[in-house]
């Protein structure tokens, strides 16, 4: 039965979360863990995937959560959210593509007054998912959606929260949307999008209120302009199953000015040096002879702008950007960007991980290291 197979998956994440908090205890313990079922749709955001989406995905997301008490500024800034992690289990009820395993870490942004008993609260996590059943040319040629068993994946949940109902048991439930692909590093990859209804429960590990700090904060936050370096890299392959993976590389330098603590924004120029479009021009030469491009040029240069939105060390980028030099008409001349970097050294190296992609489209996973002056 369906429960029984979700309480063993179950079994592992469990010891983890107990372990988890045997080690907090040296410190007053204001974590929580919950468990939530979940029943959804695929949404089809592409013709082509019509033929995987024959039933209701469903699963389970377990997660545990630390509170956090304003002790440093950035919390008091964000109305003093949850840092934790998160596993997830998603039945797409299609053999073709499997099932899906997902360990996240996540935020969750508390909407209302931390006061109140009941809270509506924003979860936004990142992580890395297994599929079961990726695409093989001889044995699953049907899956187009996942290339790799190594995917990246992203959850967001919107949901209604109460604590302490019975003792330290307590009730939530409302929407997720769980998105998994790998990013176009191996072909195919058109990835599956899900959005369901949750309900669980959530259980205080400790019978102890959060005190919260209310520490007098400036209210304007001044910075000079900053100037950004960063060099980007990874693997990629063309939309050409089988066309073989090309390392690529990308060198971007911009300028930053803050707006307040919380968000900044951004102007710059990207270089992308993509040797996997090599293999594209070939055969869309060959095999369009009418729109034959002349070209072995397989560089982009482009302009951008951007924010960032600073959570303490970390900060989440969102970019787009419009191609200026552009000898190949490869997908679109406009690009985003959406990302993650964690801050080092007096904040000024960080480390990057973001999503390129043009539109629905993802065209590389891209790692980097930069400098900010």
């Amino acid at each position: 039965m369906f429960i029984f197979a979700l309480m063993k998956k179950a079994t592992l994440f469990l010891f983890l979360l107990v372990f988890i908090n045997s080690f907090s205890q040296e410190k007053e313990n204001t974590s929580y863990i919950q468990a939530e079922y979940f029943y959804g749709n695929i949404l089809k955001h592409q013709p082509s995937i019509a033929h995987v989406i024959t039933g209701h995905p469903e699963g389970f997301i377990l997660s545990w959560n630390k509170k956090t008490d304003g002790e440093e500024t950035w919390q008091q800034d964000f109305n003093y959210p949850d840092i934790g992690i998160s596993f997830s289990y998603q039945d797409y009820k299609n053999e073709i593509v499997g099932k899906l395993y997902a360990i996240y870490g996540h935020y969750n942004f508390y909407l209302l007054n931390r006061k109140n008993k009941n809270q509506l609260i924003l979860r936004g996590g990142i992580g890395l998912a297994y599929n079961t059943n990726p695409y093989d040319k001889e044995t699953n040629n049907k899956n187009i959606s996942f290339g790799t068993y190594l995917n990246s994946s992203t959850y967001f949940k919107l949901y209604y929260q109460r604590e302490n109902l019975i003792k330290n048991i307590g009730l939530n439930a409302g929407l997720t949307f769980i998105h998994a692909s790998n990013s176009n590093v191996k072909s195919p990859n058109t990835g599956l999008n899900t959005w369901g209804t949750t309900v669980g429960l959530n259980y205080n590990l400790s019978e102890k209120e959060v005190v919260f700090h209310e520490k007098s904060l400036d209210e304007k936050y001044t910075e000079s302009i900053k100037y950004n370096i960063v060099l980007r890299g990874g693997i990629n392959e063309s939309e050409i199953i089988g066309s073989g993976l090309h390392p690529f590389y990308v060198i971007s330098g911009y300028v930053d000015k803050r707006l307040s603590r919380k968000s900044a924004i951004q102007f710059g120029v990207d270089i992308f040096i993509s040797p996997f479009l090599k293999d594209f021009i070939e055969y869309s030469n060959i095999n369009f002879p009418n729109d034959v491009v002349d070209t072995t040029d397989i560089s982009r240069v482009s302009l951008f702008v951007g924010h960032e939105l600073f959570i303490g060390k970390t900060s989440i980028i969102t970019q787009v950007g419009y191609y200026l030099h552009y000898p190949f008409p490869y997908e679109a001349r406009y690009y985003e960007r959406f990302g993650l970097k964690r801050y080092f050294k007096d904040n000024k190296w960080f480390a990057a991980v973001s999503l390129k992609a043009h539109a629905a489209n993802a065209e590389t996973v891209e790692f980097g290291i930069g400098i900010r002056l």
